[in-house]
């Protein structure tokens, strides 16, 4: 039976190997340099030639005087982008679900996909054309307005701000086209038999759209759980330009083991780091779809 399935899928399957074998390469080869975590590389020694050192390494990370506030800042940000990028992504999908013009919709949909192949180097220059302390636009508007304009590149508790929104206009697009197709495989004959209850559009929404995203949402919430300790190093180290002053806020782990690893460049205790953010990834994975599973099995990962 297994093989007639296998035959039966055989194109599907097809189509999934370039992304296998992307994975693969990419991600699983690598693995194997996870010794680094344990060793004092050398360059000369290569990485089985290099002295064996226990967790030395990890003494890095772990009794770093600014733990408590690159922990901080990775998990209060991260928190913050899974709420905020969830609700905004849902609520745009449902929209666009309601859009009868196909022209519109792909428009919109044009639109709202476009920032997601910008890069953060990109998106860096585009926000320091709003934020300029002196020729920016938005700086502009606030003198034009008569309210007092800001330093944004010295003011590190606006950067609560400016970080989230630039993640959510980032990345909405691709949040919103993949809720968007799980509309999409809802059979219409629920939408037909509550118009006939004579249920409204909110109702809709409540009672059979949400109910059914409700499945995508917890899986696709679990995977961005499991990155909770590891932030996108290009939004919290472009988009801020490297300001020192803006550390306090947007300082995170990633950001801080890239700047030491300039600083001494210690392989290994960048390796190690990188170690306990993926197990710590694992855990909380784990633990979540546990918790998932033991709610409702239908909508854990595994």
């Amino acid at each position: 039976m297994k093989w007639k399935d296998f035959r039966k899928n055989r194109f599907l399957l097809a189509l999934t190997l370039p992304m296998v074998f992307l994975t693969l390469v990419f991600h699983y080869l690598p693995m194997f340099g996870i010794i680094i975590a344990f060793k004092r590389y050398q360059y000369n020694k290569g990485i089985f030639g290099s002295d064996w050192v226990g967790f030395s390494n990890f003494r890095f990370l772990l009794q770093s005087p600014d733990l408590h506030r690159i922990v901080r800042n990775t998990l209060g940000f991260n928190a913050v982008f899974i709420v905020l990028n969830l609700v905004a992504a849902v609520s745009v999908a449902l929209l666009l679900y309601h859009i009868s013009s196909r022209k519109l919709l792909k428009t919109y949909q044009t639109i709202m996909f476009f920032p997601h192949f910008l890069s953060w180097v990109v998106v860096a220059y585009m926000v320091y054309a709003f934020l300029n302390p002196r020729s920016g636009m938005l700086n502009q508007w606030l003198e034009l307005t008569g309210l007092p304009t800001f330093d944004w590149y010295n003011e590190a508790k606006a950067w609560i701000f400016v970080l989230p929104l630039a993640n959510l206009w980032k990345g909405l697009g691709m949040g919103a086209v993949i809720y968007y197709a799980g509309l999409l495989g809802i059979d219409p004959t629920y939408f037909e038999a509550a118009r006939i209850d004579g249920a409204g559009r909110w109702q809709m929404v409540t009672r059979i759209m949400l109910p059914f995203l409700y499945p995508l949402m917890t899986i696709l919430t679990i995977l961005n759980i499991g990155h909770i300790f590891s932030a996108d190093f290009g939004l919290f180290y472009q988009l801020p330009l490297n300001s020192p002053t803006l550390l306090p806020t947007t300082d995170v782990v990633d950001t801080y083991i890239f700047r030491a690893l300039m600083y001494s460049g210690n392989i290994g205790m960048s390796s190690a780091a990188d170690f306990v953010k993926s197990l710590l990834g694992l855990i909380i994975v784990v633990t979540t779809n546990a918790v998932v599973r033991k709610i409702n099995s239908d909508n854990s990962l595994f």
